[in-house]
């Protein structure tokens, strides 16, 4: 019970360094990487959630994973290279690197985040593995962000897994950029449930024209969802 009391206000630090391999000089960074949402809304003290940090992390882990798979794949054609991207940084694979640190012990969440098992939720701990990421980023540069997603990354391409992953959002891309003034946008349309059970809505635009409509417990299920139905009701 002190355990869990602890992990819920502080970061072990220490703990989380010797998981990730790699020691903080701003360690405000990795509180905020590691702290969820419903966490801060909970405290009411202005403390920062790993959203933004999030959103810088994606980029990140995109642009070293592309890196990767473009020097090491020299046979791959631009498809099959932006297929094995996709899976290697969806949530599904986020999740599993982010089990591999025990990402769940150390993210800070509310109390009724915790009790609805919020430490082992994969759209939790895949935001705060990418939260991480660009917290490294930008204590330590490229090189160390490089060093943490590629501990990852290169034993899946190794043993080829990733290329199972069915993307439909790339899927979808394919088909529509035969047409290159065709524009797709992602547009997230409702939010809603409590911290702990969010479902989000998204519809998929083609131009000014609702295509697909998705729901899922992360915006990014969601995106995806949305062009599934798209595919499926272009005949794919």
């Amino acid at each position: 019970m002190q355990k869990t009391q602890k992990n819920h206000r502080e970061v072990d630090c220490g703990g989380f360094y010797e998981e990730i391999g790699y020691k903080f000089k701003n360690k405000k960074l990795l509180v905020e990487a590691l702290t969820h949402s419903s966490y801060a809304n909970e405290m009411h003290d202005g403390t920062r959630c790993n959203e933004r940090l999030e959103f810088l992390g994606d980029s990140v882990l995109s642009v070293v994973v592309s890196d990767y798979i473009y020097e090491n794949c020299p046979d791959f054609p631009e498809g099959k290279l932006t297929k094995l991207r996709a899976s290697l940084v969806c949530e599904r694979s986020l999740y599993g690197y982010a089990r591999q640190i025990r990402m769940g012990e150390f993210v800070r969440l509310s109390k009724g985040e915790s009790r609805s098992g919020g430490a082992d939720r994969p759209s939790i701990l895949s935001d705060a593995f990418e939260a991480v990421i660009a917290a490294i980023y930008l204590d330590g540069g490229i090189e160390n962000a490089r060093k943490f997603i590629l501990r990852f990354v290169v034993p899946d391409l190794k043993n080829a897994r990733p290329i199972k992953f069915k993307d439909h959002k790339t899927a979808l891309q394919e088909v529509i950029q035969k047409n290159p003034e065709e524009k797709l946008t992602y547009v997230l349309v409702r939010e809603s449930g409590p911290d702990h059970d969010k479902h989000f809505v998204v519809e998929v635009h083609l131009n000014s024209n609702v295509i697909g409509k998705g729901g899922g417990r992360s915006k990014k299920d969601a995106e995806q969802e949305a062009a599934r139905v798209a595919l499926e009701l272009m005949g794919y």
